[in-house]
């Protein structure tokens, strides 16, 4: 019995050991232990099919096409004698003056505006909608992102529509909008009366604060709700716009963009290989842009950059 009870008192004291062993245990391993997230919640599926409200406005140059559609289609207007050599050095000079200051002068963009108005002044609209049409064979049609185009695609599927938003020219856009499918354009407007461009705009080039305006007053003609729509840009000249809708994505974003995206918890999504800066053109593209059915402005080899 003595042997007994020495041995119940040994299992009891081993027993408190385990006890303390465990507790010290436990205490460890909650310290040392790496803490596993909670799984996020996944995001809700956008675009929202059949939503009607919504809509989706994308930036033209380097959003949608690598590039910019003026520059193509200066090339175009060059190869049809639409100007000289004399002119498109003049155009060149103007370009690298923009990339090189980075700042957009309001003397050089009324200067580069007023040259490209003068070129297309007294041809008819309806001259450069053909000409148009074939310059987008020989230079913009294989140049769209297949990226972009895809996102454009997803909303078109979901049943919205899709815009271009554009400081190109409007009969510009409005054909590489036709050409992709797109439901329209909204692009810089020049006057024109009985069907013959004047050489002057309506307003400014749709540039900057610009296009968030045009957008703003389209969602209002077209009862949609600004919130659940969308905007696409590579540029922070488009900051506005994307400020003004619910779904703002920064694509293929140059450096002042992709800060602002970061900071402000936009979405990214980059196209460019090797994410290389792809600073081609100018920052003002406006002034550019201020061409009625792509002049050979254009040929300032690229948009506002930016």
């Amino acid at each position: 019995m003595a042997a007994l009870g020495w041995f119940t008192r040994r299992r009891h004291l081993a027993t408190e050991a385990s006890v303390l062993a465990g507790e010290a245990s436990a205490e460890a391993a909650r310290k040392s232990s790496v803490q596993v997230p909670a799984p996020k919640a996944p995001e809700p599926e956008f675009p929202v099919v059949g939503d009607e409200r919504a809509a989706a406005f994308f930036d033209l140059d380097n959003t949608v096409m690598q590039g910019a559609a003026l520059f193509h289609f200066g090339r175009g207007l060059y190869k049809r004698h639409f100007f000289r050599k004399r002119e498109l050095a003049r155009f060149a000079w103007q370009q690298t003056w923009f990339r090189l200051a980075g700042v957009e002068d309001p003397a050089h963009m009324e200067d580069v505006r007023s040259s490209a108005l003068s070129i297309v002044k007294g041809h008819r609209v309806s001259e450069l909608m053909t000409i148009g049409e074939e310059i987008y064979d020989e230079y913009m049609a294989d140049r769209i992102w297949p990226g972009t185009r895809a996102l454009a695609q997803a909303h078109l599927d979901a049943g919205q529509r899709v815009w271009l938003v554009t400081a190109a020219p409007v009969e510009t856009a409005t054909i590489i909008a036709r050409r992709l499918g797109l439901t329209g354009a909204l692009g810089t407007v020049a006057e024109s009366v009985g069907g013959v461009y004047t050489g002057k705009l309506v307003g400014e080039p749709l540039h900057g604060p610009a296009k968030a305006e045009a957008v703003r007053a389209l969602a209002a003609a077209e009862g949609l709700d600004l919130s659940r729509c969308a905007a696409y840009s590579d540029s922070s000249n488009d900051i506005p716009m994307l400020s003004i809708v619910g779904h703002p994505y920064a694509v293929n974003p140059d450096g002042r963009l992709r800060k602002h995206a970061r900071e402000h918890s936009w979405r990214l999504r980059d196209y460019r290989t090797g994410r290389k800066a792809a600073k081609i053109g100018i920052p003002a593209a406006a002034g550019v842009g201020a061409v009625a059915g792509g002049t050979a402005a254009a040929v300032a080899l690229h948009r506002r950059r930016r």
